[in-house]
């Protein structure tokens, strides 16, 4: 280490007093340079050797901070990370940016602050699609469900094994966090198991005071601190997934996806004539539907944490493209046209926006991507033959029998207590499995809540059997019903 000191102050130290020299022979001042062509080569690869001596001392800063951090103790005790290749691959993640420690001095308190806390997850890595989603405890409506329900609809078997879907659970209320983690492996067991779904945290350590933030564009207190963190944790989970795939695709937590929408970005990403693309754009809305290259999520991070307490995501994001692309000698037209060469547009959009309370407290979000389109409101199924009643009204000609022959969806009036669907087959049917999926993209709150899904046997003995404390999942309701779901 101290040979490596000593050669770097060598040529800096040459660099310096060639340059000083130079400039004194030539009569200036060192401010312009040199006419005489032996001359200028000369100064030229002065300037060469300056600029690798600045690269080498860079590079010496970084393993001297990374040897720092080798030697710090372990404080943190907020992660539960298992131990193996990803514990180590997690480590990285400090390593890979050793910058944050300055955008974020509070960290060096705790070095292990970036280190995410790995609440569900089977380390799949090496796929081609990761979609990053950050989640946030909300006051009145949460749609996480209905937003994975969308994305999971019709993946084949295919996409599920090139594909990973991380929950960023933005929160340091562990009891909150393990109670997403609970609802998810609840609701989609197979895709928690098999690597597909992962669930993910901060550390309790990552978020700095919020407190000292100062209030920009006109933005009160509140919604100053709610961008700011929204610009951390996208960083966050950018970092996180970088080594995870090939491309990454931004979402948030309550959209919804065109039926397709994986194979139809894989298709158009082969298809482009040109790899100049910074991201590509499957949604106009916001910081929805964004794709990244995985290999570019570092810089972007970077970019983001650099300026994170001083503008929303989506104006970081286009201050970019205005560094890699715009002339400032140039008009705002010309920056326009060769930002939109960075940024490439697909339509129609995969992606809509259907949350109507933001993460915000008290604000409305009513924005809707008006190039999405239309999308079917219901899926038709061949069901066996039945007799129908309800004690549900219908709305308009959505009735429950044109539901069942394929024709509509359902639509009644608010359901209440004790109100019912019956199903009832002229001869017994062997059931193996069934369907009941309420709610449509164009009334997300339409769905019927504290239901349950009840079979009534032909025969009593079957009943007794399952009740009787062989079956535990399974209890008895009226008239001799049995609880098969709720």
């Amino acid at each position: 280490m101290r040979l490596t000191h000593l050669k770097l102050g060598c040529i800096l130290a040459c660099a310096f007093l060639s340059l000083t020299w130079f400039t004194a022979h030539n009569g200036n001042d060192g401010d312009e340079p040199p006419n005489h062509p032996v001359m200028i080569q000369l100064y030229e690869r002065l300037l060469a050797a300056e600029f690798k001596g600045e690269l080498l001392s860079r590079e010496l800063s970084s393993v001297l901070t990374s040897l720092r951090n080798l030697t710090i103790p372990n404080n943190s005790s907020s992660t539960n990370i298992p131990e193996g290749p990803i514990k180590r691959n997690l480590s990285l993640l400090s390593s890979r940016l050793p910058n944050a420690y300055l955008y974020l001095p509070h960290l060096r308190d705790h070095p292990d602050s970036l280190i995410p806390n790995v609440v569900l997850g089977q380390g799949r890595t090496g796929v081609s699609l990761v979609l990053g989603i950050p989640t946030v405890k909300r006051q009145k409506q949460s749609y996480l469900v209905s937003t994975l329900k969308s994305l999971l609809y019709d993946l084949s078997p295919s996409e599920r094994n090139d594909t990973v879907i991380i929950i960023f659970v933005a929160e340091t209320d562990t009891e909150y966090v393990n109670s997403v983690a609970e609802l998810l492996e609840k609701n989609f067991p197979k895709d928690v198991h098999s690597g597909l779904l992962e669930v993910v945290s901060p550390s309790q350590y990552f978020y700095p005071n919020f407190s000292r933030l100062r209030e920009t564009f006109g933005d009160s207190k509140e919604r100053v601190k709610w961008r700011t963190k929204q610009n951390l944790d996208y960083s966050f989970l950018m970092l996180y997934a970088q080594e995870k795939g090939t491309y990454y695709v931004q979402l948030e937590d309550d959209i919804v996806a065109n039926p397709g929408y994986s194979q139809t970005m894989k298709i158009y990403v082969r298809k482009l004539a040109t790899d100049d693309w910074m991201f590509l754009e499957f949604s106009q809305l916001g910081f929805i539907g964004k794709m990244f290259r995985a290999s570019d999520l570092p810089m972007i991070a970077e970019f983001f944490l650099m300026f994170y307490k001083d503008k929303p995501i989506d104006w970081l994001l286009d201050h970019i493209l205005w560094v890699k692309a715009c002339n400032p000698e140039k008009d705002a037209k010309d920056c326009n046209l060769q930002k939109g060469l960075l940024k490439l547009r697909y339509k129609p959009s995969l992606f809509q926006h259907v949350g109507l309370h933001s993460s915000l407290p008290g604000k409305l979000q009513k924005l809707k991507d008006k190039d999405f389109g239309k999308v079917p409101l219901f899926t038709a199924h061949t069901n066996p033959p039945a007799e129908l009643s309800s004690s549900l009204k219908h709305y308009q000609q959505h009735t429950l029998e044109r539901a069942y022959i394929g024709q509509d969806f359902f639509w009644s009036l608010t359901p209440t207590a004790k109100d019912f669907i019956l199903l009832s087959f002229p001869q017994p049917r062997t059931v193996t499995r069934y369907l009941f999926r309420s709610g449509n993209i164009e009334n997300n709150r339409d769905h019927f809540y504290n239901t349950t899904v009840e079979v009534l046997p032909s025969d009593s003995s079957v009943r007794d059997r399952l009740v009787g404390g062989q079956s535990p999942q399974y209890k008895g309701s009226y008239g001799g019903f049995i609880v098969i779901g709720t």
